[in-house]
């Protein structure tokens, strides 16, 4: 039976267009976390399974593909259909999230300040 979360309305209502980014990524860890998904955004995903590898361990390690998977799926879903495109090969949600962080985070935005506002005070 297929799962839905009655969360994810709200990021289908508050796609991810760049310039909100903080305010989607809110709305994104909120839907992640209702499904105990959050460690995977921030977490590396684990190496390849050994040969040798434990069913135990061999089954941790589908879990958190499983969960990437959907997690990705959330992510890619809620975004503008040009950042879509942008970020579908993506290997894993964590790359995504680090590639938006790098994009839209504050710290980029306040380097974009910084610019501008040298740019602006600058006479030529």
């Amino acid at each position: 039976m297929a799962h839905h979360n009655p969360l994810s309305v709200i990021l289908d209502n508050n796609k991810l267009t760049g310039s909100n980014y903080s305010d989607w990524l809110r709305n994104l860890k909120i839907v992640l976390a209702s499904e105990n998904l959050t460690y995977v955004l921030t977490k590396a995903p684990p190496k390849e399974a050994a040969k040798d590898i434990s069913p135990d361990e061999l089954k941790k390690l589908e879990t958190w593909w499983d969960h990437d998977l959907k997690e990705k799926c959330y992510m890619l879903a809620s975004m503008s259909n040009e950042l879509q495109k942008r970020f579908e090969e993506a290997v894993n949600a964590a790359s995504i999230h680090l590639h938006l962080q790098e994009l839209y985070g504050a710290q980029t935005r306040a380097k974009r300040f910084t610019t501008i506002k040298t740019l602006m005070t600058t006479r030529m």
